[in-house]
């Protein structure tokens, strides 16, 4: 089922999650029990990441150093398909513009189509561990706007090869994400809100919004959207905080701001048990107040780790 169809066909505020790939190595039995622990909850999906390669060098010995590149989080597209097969539930996995040619993009757009896969997030992606600009691959997508372009036009029977005869469409849905603080590399919002209504023309179905931790920040962003002419659905994305350091982490990684009450409530705390249970206790809240105010899908982080989503769900779903 298409997760654009569950959002439109509801009254009420459904619940969804994000799951990272095993490290490479690790069993895919972490995923599974995550998933257990949450299935009760009845998710509407489950996003599954993509991360693209990194570069790494290695100490040969004194003088020399070796270039190698890696891929740690593996199995995007197999992890997807082994979650459909085993739960029977919606998934999306994520796709992105770098570490990908366009034809590249294709060839992974035709193995998820014949999975039988109808959702993806497409998203550009992160500048590789340890670069500060995002560089595209010769031949791939620079931006979001123009990934979902290409697999619109699939869904409509158009490849790059435009010499193909007979050629299948395939039927995707699409989400893109939001930043209801703005993307840290746009110059301002009204530069931010231009690029998002540009992935929306080129016909994303929904949009996730990156973590926040001050609910007025997504009903301003919400807002703003609509009167940018942006309609779709916009469905909310939370990451409750886990351990000490997020007050520090999340800020830095992901550029966003922390409330006064939130991080007055995580200075008094000397532990991670404590930091915990104050995260919980916030995405409780957050979660309450955009369930009454209606909005679609409540989406959270996990980052792994599926406790605090589990205890939030206790009292939200």
């Amino acid at each position: 089922m298409k997760v654009i169809d569950s959002i439109l066909n509801t009254g009420k505020t459904l619940f969804s999650f994000e799951l990272l790939p095993p490290m490479k190595g690790n069993s895919i039995e972490v995923i599974y029990r995550t998933i257990d622990s949450l299935i009760e909850f009845e998710p509407i999906n489950v996003n599954i990441t993509y991360h693209q390669q990194e570069v790494v060098y290695r100490k040969i010995d004194d003088r020399y150093l070796e270039k190698k590149v890696i891929r740690k989080r593996p199995g995007t597209v197999a992890i997807s398909a082994a979650i459909k097969n085993k739960y029977h539930i919606t998934v999306v996995p994520h796709l992105i513009c770098g570490g990908f040619s366009r034809e590249d993009t294709e060839d992974a757009l035709i193995d998820l189509h014949y999975l039988g896969t109808q959702n993806l997030l497409a998203l550009r992606g992160d500048p590789p561990a340890g670069e500060k600009r995002f560089i595209p691959e010769p031949d791939g997508n620079k931006h979001s706007a123009e990934l979902v372009e290409q697999i619109v036009n699939m869904n409509k029977g158009i490849y790059l090869d435009r010499d193909l005869a007979n050629s299948s469409p395939t039927d995707f849905s699409v989400g893109v994400a939001g930043y209801p603080e703005k993307h840290f590399e746009s110059p301002n919002f009204k530069s931010d809100l231009k690029y998002l209504k540009a992935k929306v023309d080129a016909g994303a179905d929904y949009i996730v919004t990156q973590m926040f931790f001050n609910n007025q920040k997504y009903f301003d962003f919400v807002r703003m959207c609509r009167e940018e002419g942006i309609t779709v659905p916009i469905v909310p994305g939370l990451k409750p905080i886990t351990y000490l350091n997020d007050i520090n982490l999340l800020p830095q990684t992901f550029h966003i701001d922390f409330p006064d009450d939130l991080v007055r409530e995580l200075e008094k705390c000397t532990t991670n048990q404590e930091a915990w249970q104050v995260g919980v206790e916030w995405s409780i809240m957050q979660s309450k107040e955009l369930k009454a105010a209606g909005v679609p899908v409540i989406h959270y982080y996990t980052i792994g780790i599926a406790k605090n989503i589990r205890a939030i769900c206790e009292e939200v779903f």
